[in-house]
């Protein structure tokens, strides 16, 4: 993704929908005006799958995980105008809808109106440490980075030591979602989720054609390109049995 211009005063704009990577379990649920069941998405990219969702299936609250920062800042963004929230000022800022402009400073969203998503800049194992036991009811993988090269599996979303804290957080019953293009990604995530706690309760090599799974499937940006040039997308579900 291209550098953007200011990346750092326009996440600093809507900071309100943010939390810091080291927030332990109480920050988490204090930012949310209503307490509900706590989702997770680790690599929310650009925020489609994140809006939709929450919108969606709004029994849920969401933490969306993102390690580069212009790209959350660009979910954030997006998340923010799903929410009227405003939009970004034509000459550089953040637009309120009262029509004040917030360029470098946070805009005091009421926790009334900030919705039920969340946004953390940071690693995968950062947010994951801080959450107790039992405490997320579903976590989402969308089209996570494969890292192919020989010697990089430990960065792999689906390695032994993410499942392993997945299946910590996860209360029972709770369920890990995986989607991806990648054929080898996915070899390597059936394999390492049969060798762990959890339990792979359905997966399939073509999505498009699989009418009864994931039935209200909220495509992603990277889902819609891989699409279109004739990627078939793998997707699997694993729960952590109760």
């Amino acid at each position: 993704m291209r550098k953007k211009k200011n990346g750092e005063k326009r996440l600093l704009n809507l900071s309100a929908l943010t939390l810091d990577s080291e927030c332990d379990y109480e920050e988490i649920k204090n930012a949310f005006e209503t307490d509900r069941p706590l989702r997770l998405e680790i690599g929310c990219g650009k925020g489609d799958f994140i809006c939709g969702i929450s919108s969606s299936e709004n029994e849920y609250n969401y933490i969306a995980l993102e390690k580069i920062g212009d790209v959350i800042m660009a979910a954030v963004e997006k998340y923010a105008v799903s929410r009227s929230l405003g939009n970004l000022a034509p000459n550089g800022g953040w637009l309120a809808p009262d029509g004040e402009v917030y360029d470098g400073k946070a805009y005091g969203i009421p926790v009334s109106e900030r919705g039920n998503v969340r946004f953390v800049l940071g690693e995968a194992m950062a947010i994951l440490s801080h959450l107790p036991d039992a405490s997320v009811e579903s976590i989402y993988t969308n089209f996570s980075d494969p890292w192919p090269k020989k010697g990089y599996a430990a960065r792999r979303l689906t390695h032994p030591k993410f499942l392993a804290e997945y299946e910590r957080i996860l209360i029972p019953g709770g369920m890990l979602k995986l989607k991806t293009d990648n054929d080898g990604l996915f070899e390597f995530s059936l394999e390492s989720i049969r060798s762990s706690a959890l339990e792979i309760a359905d997966f399939t090599w073509d999505l498009d054609s699989d009418e009864k799974f994931f039935s209200n499937n909220i495509e992603t940006e990277y889902e819609r390109n891989f699409k279109n040039r004739g990627v078939k997308i793998k997707a699997l579900r694993a729960v952590k049995n109760k």
